[in-house]
């Protein structure tokens, strides 16, 4: 298992529950990745505890007009309608939620949700609770973690089966782990950007490992801006997320002149889906109403109780020097989750045998062209479940690859750009608004910057992975000319259902990104 989130722990705690041997690789400590960081909740219908008028299929349609329509229908009725249990696992396994009067569970409304289906702890701490939770289950099964090592390429058999990985420690010393699966659950690829919600180690590791491994990706070019992390003045890296619920709770956007921002773009108001938000303050920062160019505010000032309901928000606003109950919060949109990745099936098979993903790094089909608020724990939850007791299927009907047979890779050398320099380009052109020039201008840049890098570090190892998953966004960006969810095209501002499909892309011999039909995934559905 590459990874220590939602996906990679559950996968590991049911994995070794079905009598597999299991070893979860980290590159950071075991309960350092992006699990933790997300505030707002797990949408999920669960039995009792819902809205009269609410059910997994009115949750389900609200999932496929979040996605806009590439949404494959089927994987996420079946990964929502696992939702339920999985929760109930994870509930009776030692995850606390947060409680209503009522002695239900407390439930909130976010963007895109037509109903209050989201469930929280510790107010704006869910993803901390949902990683403390299985932390100590991993440490209580005895789950072996491998840290600060980060997973660099697969070892493949003579017939194409992955059948381990190579990795190196925070020193640079090389080893080889050999294994009949490997699950890529390595999370997103935040640090494209200047600014994210992400930790700094979201460089899309697992991504270019399974592209170098032959895998397929789809819906890369999908990559959603949160519409509201604190605003810092100059701030790089990983901002302060200001979860949706705040506005769930009545929270109301206004622009440096006090105007609302959301009035008249949306039925749903400050509660559109986050594509339509993201897009609606970077167009109104464009035009710099009171002269702010680069936020807009959210005025929290009506919610009762603001530090209690939110107290990692409130903790981030008051390390500036700021009170919700009575100022207004700076916010901008920061690059948040990538709605594509590594396609699969919804219980993690890759096109390679042996190669599984979950979670963000994963294309389900679940999320389409933009993911519906507080869908990603939910999935992580159920197909890292599932990945788990697929691996134990194909393992059983001799499907996987003998560890022994497992070849080195090739290449010790990958193309690398500068961390830096990719970030300004992607960040000023392939961000929310994108248009032909300033995507062909971002692929020069790249070029320009590219060197063959030794892979002996982890610095080298991501910024390697970074600028695959570039090349690979910009291919997919630059040919899918219409503007459908996370992909906004200045130049073609509408939406075009010619283009209602998902672009493919591998690797070509040479080791570039390029578009490919899809393949046709066989396994349970």
């Amino acid at each position: 298992m590459i990874g220590s989130g939602v996906a990679g722990l559950t996968a590991a705690l049911r994995a070794q529950a079905l009598g597999l041997h299991v070893l979860v690789i980290t590159k950071a400590a075991v309960a350092d990745g992006n699990t933790r960081w997300a505030q707002g909740g797990v949408a999920v219908v669960l039995e009792d505890q819902h809205d009269l008028d609410d059910s997994v299929a009115k949750h389900a349609e609200d999932t496929f007009t979040a996605g806009a329509g590439l949404v494959d229908e089927p994987a996420a009725r079946s990964i929502l309608d696992g939702g339920p249990a999985a929760v109930a696992r994870l509930r009776a396994d030692g995850a606390r939620f947060d409680a209503s009067g009522n002695g239900l569970l407390a439930r909130a409304r976010e963007g895109g949700h037509s109903a209050f289906r989201v469930i929280h702890a510790g107010g704006d701490a869910t993803g901390a609770e949902v990683e403390r939770a299985l932390v100590a289950q991993a440490g209580q099964a005895g789950v072996p973690v491998l840290e600060h090592h980060i997973a660099v390429d697969a070892l493949r058999t003579p017939g194409g089966r992955v059948a381990g990985v190579t990795v190196l420690d925070r020193h640079g010393v090389p080893g080889v782990v050999r294994a009949s699966a490997v699950l890529v659950a390595s999370g997103g690829i935040g640090q494209l950007y200047q600014a994210t919600s992400n930790p700094e180690i979201a460089t899309g590791d697992g991504l270019a490992l399974a592209l170098r491994a032959g895998a397929t990706v789809a819906d890369i070019e999908f990559v959603q801006f949160h519409p509201t992390v604190l605003y810092t003045p100059g701030a790089r890296g990983r901002c302060p997320l200001v979860t949706e619920a705040v506005r769930g709770e009545g929270a109301t956007l206004v622009d440096g002149a006090g105007l609302p921002v959301m009035r008249g773009v949306h039925p749903l108001g400050d509660l559109a889906p986050r594509d339509v938000v993201s897009g609606a303050i970077t167009r109104r920062m464009a035009t710099a109403p009171g002269g702010v160019d680069d936020h807009v505010f959210l005025d929290a000032t009506s919610i009762a109780g603001f530090a209690q309901r939110f107290p990692t928000v409130f903790a981030a606003c008051a390390a500036l020097g700021l009170d919700p109950a009575v100022d207004p919060i700076p916010v901008t949109p920061a690059a948040h989750f990538s709605c594509g990745g590594v396609v699969t099936t919804v219980d993690g098979r890759s096109s390679v045998a042996g190669l599984y993903a979950a979670g963000e790094v994963a294309r389900t089909g679940l999320h389409g062209a933009n993911r519906l608020a507080s869908n990603s724990l939910l999935e992580g939850l159920v197909v890292g479940q599932r990945v788990a007791e697929a691996v134990a299927a194909d393992l059983a009907a001799g499907l996987l690859a003998d560890p022994a047979r497992g070849r080195l890779p090739s290449w010790t050398t990958a193309p690398a750009a500068d961390r830096d320099s990719l970030q300004r380009v992607m960040s000023r052109y392939a961000a929310i608004g994108r248009d032909a020039d300033g995507l062909a201008a971002a692929g020069s840049v790249l070029d320009l910057s590219l060197s063959d890098t030794p892979l002996w570090t982890h610095a080298a190892v991501e910024d390697a992975a970074l600028t695959v998953a570039a090349q690979a966004l910009l291919a997919a960006a630059v040919r899918r000319t219409e503007s459908r969810g996370c992909h906004v095209r200045s130049d073609f501002p509408g939406r075009d259902d010619g283009w209602r499909r998902s672009q493919h892309i591998r690797l070509s011999p040479s080791g570039q990104p390029v578009l490919a039909d899809p393949i046709p995934l066989e396994g349970v559905a």
